[in-house]
């Protein structure tokens, strides 16, 4: 998947392959006409069995939970689709959306958006709201979600002029150069060669539309300009140009290496749990604009209905209560996932929190990568054709041309 899989249930994975069971009730049978069945990817899921248990008092619907591991989905849901027998409910990372329900495997939920008030999409995040839709039906409703954001150093940074966090691409590429000019082997920003969102996020801040209709757009020059503008931290030094092989415990302490690097929410804690000395000497920031926004990446996670459920209505009613604002601050407390739905971002446990207020903010400037089937593949294509062009030296139109035919290849297959 696009994005990364990290401490909360998220889109850029696999989903399925038996794995635990655990669940409100003991009974394993996805057929069991007394029980709702629900398929969740990760870690996380075990702790969804909580949740259930409340929903089987409120409505008396029994609900057996299936935890599957992310790295072994693909093939289970395939089969499940194949042979029309698998959950009610079904966990679907966002980036896989349009594969499936290409497929035939997600249910139409335009009525039980009608008719359950917690599924209206103005609830949520437009962003997330965009990975449900397709032909102007929803085929889910957005559970949880993630964006990428800036995270700085506030001390270093107002070493070297700046008391805020840069606001725009001018002058995250001034800081970055500043704080390069400390000594050698510092840098001023981490530029994740690895990071197959990266490219195309900086590309729509310059208002690359990425595709349109169909038709790659690469090649045109708001495109490669954001290419070229991330390899020019990398080719001037501003930015590290191979992997320092260092966790964030040592490259955003004491004097930090590297200042400025742009991540999810679960970065959060790690930068709390693992790097010494620095409470009150960082802080996240939304991302600084291009020349036409400062959109960053969406991802998370959909709930959705399996097309060849028996047991749809339940299934709604089941969404519907995991989509509660209480109910997704819940989940927020179990599982650290960021909430989908607007109203919880109000509460004081996220509106008074500095550091994770701001990817409330940074979501109403979020979009998903562009839900195609094969995006996953073109992510990767990416990688291999700018890696050529910051480790190779090649030329960035070349490389983007290339980039471009390799893809529209792909996409008239």
């Amino acid at each position: 998947m696009g994005l990364k899989k990290k401490w909360f249930i998220f889109g850029m994975a696999a989903l399925l392959a038996l794995g635990l069971l655990a669940g409100c009730s003991q009974k394993s049978s996805s057929s069991d006409s007394n029980v709702l069945t629900v398929w969740g990817m990760g870690d996380e899921v075990k702790q969804l069995p909580k949740m259930a248990e409340e929903f089987t008092k409120e409505t008396g619907i029994e609900v057996n939970i299936q935890s599957i591991p992310w790295a072994s989905a693909h093939d289970k849901l395939l089969t499940a689709v194949a042979s029309k027998k698998g959950p009610d409910v079904l966990q679907m990372g966002t980036t896989w959306m349009p594969e499936f329900q290409a497929a035939g495997a997600l249910a139409d939920m335009g009525d039980y958006i009608d008719k359950y008030p917690n599924l209206k999409p103005d609830n949520f995040f437009e962003g997330s709201v965009e990975t449900t839709q397709f032909d102007s039906k929803y085929y889910g409703i957005p559970w949880a979600a993630e964006t990428r954001v800036l995270f700085y150093r506030t001390d270093i940074l107002e070493a070297v002029g700046y008391k805020e966090a840069p606001k725009t691409w001018e002058e995250l590429r001034d800081a970055a150069k500043k704080l390069s000019e400390r000594g050698e082997n510092m840098y001023g920003l981490n530029v994740d060669a690895k990071e197959q969102t990266l490219g195309f996020m900086f590309a729509r801040q310059n208002g690359s539309a990425l595709v349109s209709e169909g038709k790659p757009l690469f090649n045109e020059k708001a495109f490669t300009e954001a290419v070229s503008y991330l390899n020019d931290f990398i080719e001037k030094g501003y930015a590290p140009k191979q992997d320092l092989g260092m966790d964030v415990s040592q490259t955003f302490s004491g004097d930090a290496i590297v200042p400025m690097f742009i991540s999810g929410p679960w970065m959060v804690k790690a930068v709390n749990d693992t790097v010494q000395g620095i409470e009150g000497k960082w802080a996240t920031a939304v991302l600084p604009s291009g020349s036409d926004n400062n959109l960053s990446s969406l991802g998370g996670s959909n709930l959705t209905i399996f097309e060849h459920s028996k047991k749809k209505d339940e299934a709604a009613q089941f969404i519907d209560f995991m989509m509660k604002k209480e109910n997704q601050l819940k989940w927020l407390e179990l599982t650290n996932a960021m909430p989908t739905v607007k109203s919880a971002w109000e509460d004081d446990s996220l509106a008074n929190d500095p550091l994770y207020k701001v990817f409330g903010q940074q979501m109403e400037s979020s979009r998903s990568m562009p839900l195609l089937p094969k995006f996953e593949e073109i992510a990767q294509n990416y990688l291999k054709h700018f890696e050529q062009i910051y480790l190779g030296g090649k030329k960035v139109e070349q490389e983007m041309d290339a980039f471009t035919r390799e893809t529209e290849e792909l996409l008239n297959k």
